[in-house]
């Protein structure tokens, strides 16, 4: 859409000594300052116009201005003042609507204690969009409570650290594959999406960054925390089999394979082969 001025480099750091900011590694600060780039990732998350999207960690506004060119209604987290504070100027500045844009000042990993902030121009609602730059020192716990606290997120596209990425995606059996491939599996499908190159990045950190796009699922019909009780288990002795890995959680080993015999689960078998489904039969059984 016509009306939006994306930030570049130059205006990066422009902005940055403006707000006397200097990016830390505390807030896995890095900021993209590639107008292709924000693109691709609102092209990859399929974001249209109307489209209510939440947006964890908007930092300088760089993905930002991309969504509201795409048309979408903007509420963003940010948990660092100074940026918050600059983010409305920074929006009225570049782009024809800022009414489509709202921020909230606390840390994403809260939600369930805050309220989003609520464009101007929308009537209240709930978004149904997740679209980040996610800093991969909270990549995954930000997800998955982004998942618990709003069902009405039916589409999450993030750009985390690569390794990150390939682990939320990765299937049973995979190497990668281990507590959040399961935990993010209980909500969605999870697909890696294209590489992003660390050169798109101020300052550019020395790793590689991925997409990757999940799609609501049904969740599963059992208690959450008592299946994410198994997976923690399963994984905590990784090496071990599932007889072994389970014993404390069950009461000991025998009571562990009996659980496993009665969800129809070899007890010999390892955590890393099971998928969620395995993992709410285990929960479900009956000793």
């Amino acid at each position: 859409m016509a009306g939006t001025n994306l930030l570049t480099p130059s205006d990066i750091r422009t902005l940055s000594d403006r707000l006397g900011i200097r990016p830390t590694k505390t807030l896995g600060q890095n900021f993209v300052g590639d107008g292709g780039t924000v693109r691709k990732i609102v092209s990859h998350a399929g974001v249209c116009v109307g489209d209510h999207v939440l947006e964890i960690g908007p930092g300088l506004g760089s993905l930002t201005l991309a969504l509201l060119e795409a048309g979408a209604y903007v509420s963003a987290i940010e948990i660092d003042p100074v940026l918050a504070s600059a983010l409305p100027e920074t929006v009225a500045a570049r782009h024809d609507r800022p009414e489509r844009f709202a921020v909230a000042q606390f840390d994403a990993l809260k939600l369930a204690d805050h309220e989003l902030a609520v464009p101007p121009a929308l009537d209240r609602m709930v978004p149904t969009f997740l679209v980040a730059n996610l800093p991969y020192n909270v990549a995954v716990p930000a997800l998955l409570t982004a998942f618990e606290v709003l069902p009405s997120l039916t589409v999450v596209d993030v750009m985390v650290q690569l390794e990150v990425a390939e682990r939320l995606a990765a299937p049973p059996g995979s190497r990668v594959y281990g507590v959040p491939s399961v935990k993010a599996a209980w909500y969605a499908e999870a697909t890696r999406g294209p590489l992003i190159s660390r050169s798109v990045f101020w300052p550019v950190p020395n790793v590689d960054s991925a997409l990757v796009r999940f799609d609501r699922r049904r969740e599963p019909s059992a208690d959450r925390v008592a299946v994410f009780a198994v997976i923690d288990a399963a994984f905590s002795q990784r090496r071990k089999t599932l007889r072994q890995a389970l014993a404390s959680w069950a009461g000991s080993a025998a009571r562990a394979e009996e659980r496993l015999r009665a969800a129809g689960i070899d007890p010999q078998r390892r955590g890393e082969t099971l998928t969620i489904d395995d993992f709410v039969a285990i929960a479900n059984a009956e000793a």
